[in-house]
């Protein structure tokens, strides 16, 4: 039980948990059947639950060295070597669960967790770390598109809001381990800019993500919902402190909830 506990807590269950349940109801809403969505849920929980056991297991030494008490691994509840043999069977599920979606949506599902796996292994200390968020983020609406009969492409709105809430949650994810990270010599692009910096960032492009969904639905709710994202932007860079953080929080909620009451308008 303790070590089944220490991978519950090593797999970052809450952004696991959250991508999960967005791209799961995006799906439902875009008119995919139970038993297609079903196998999406499955898809991406395999691929979420690899990308964080992946990053526990790559930053143990890291970890380590900041006396990280909160992660799992240094509180010995489990090995790095367990956590990284769940990383790779979890990685092994998510193949075939992703195929099973058609190729074209598998391989671009696959692409995404590609990429979240590079930004694990080396991607995230330099300057590209912005890089795999987008792509991770980018490729989802078109993992719901091609799996919908005809395997349409996605709306090109769709594809650059999904990515634009990538790098909003890039910045939002790194903001609380700057100082951590500058210590233990990891230097991505959050980093490099300083915590200051990305607070004042990490709504910006969630708004635009908001903007390019609200033009590209046009309907009845994106407007007053774009009127209300700058509002909260504007507030939270105006008072400073955690209220940017907490302004981006307000506005990718608001940014899931157009997909998903738009979910038959994302095909191109």
């Amino acid at each position: 039980m303790r070590t089944v506990a220490g991978l519950a807590r090593a797999c970052h269950p809450g952004p696991t948990l959250a991508v999960t349940a967005f791209v799961t109801a995006v799906t439902a809403a875009s008119g995919r059947d139970l038993a297609g969505t079903v196998l999406v849920a499955a898809a991406i929980l395999t691929g979420q639950l690899s990308i964080g056991w992946c990053n526990d297991a790559a930053d143990a030494a890291r970890d380590a060295a900041s006396a990280r008490g909160d992660k799992p691994i240094v509180a010995g509840l489990v090995a790095a070597g367990t956590v990284r043999a769940a990383a790779f069977a979890a990685l092994a599920l998510c193949v075939p669960l992703s195929l099973a979606s058609g190729p074209l949506a598998g391989l671009a599902h696959l692409l995404g967790v590609g990429a979240a796996w590079a930004y694990d292994l080396g991607l995230k200390a330099t300057v590209l770390s912005w890089l795999p968020y987008m792509i991770g983020f980018g490729v989802l609406p078109a993992f719901v598109t091609l799996g919908l009969p005809g395997r349409p492409w996605p709306a090109w709105w769709a594809v650059l809001g999904a990515a634009l809430l990538g790098l909003g949650a890039h910045l939002a994810n790194v903001l609380p381990d700057i100082k951590d990270d500058l210590a233990t010599g990891v230097r991505g692009w959050p980093q490099r800019l300083g915590p200051a910096r990305v607070a004042a960032l990490v709504p910006l492009p969630l708004l635009a993500a908001t903007a390019l969904i609200s033009f590209g639905v046009y309907g009845a709710a994106s407007w007053p919902a774009l009127a209300v994202a700058a509002a909260v932007t504007v507030a939270g860079l105006w008072r400073g402190g955690r209220a940017p953080f907490l302004a981006a929080i307000v506005v990718a909620g608001i940014d899931v909830v157009l997909l998903v009451i738009n979910g038959s308008r994302l095909t191109g």
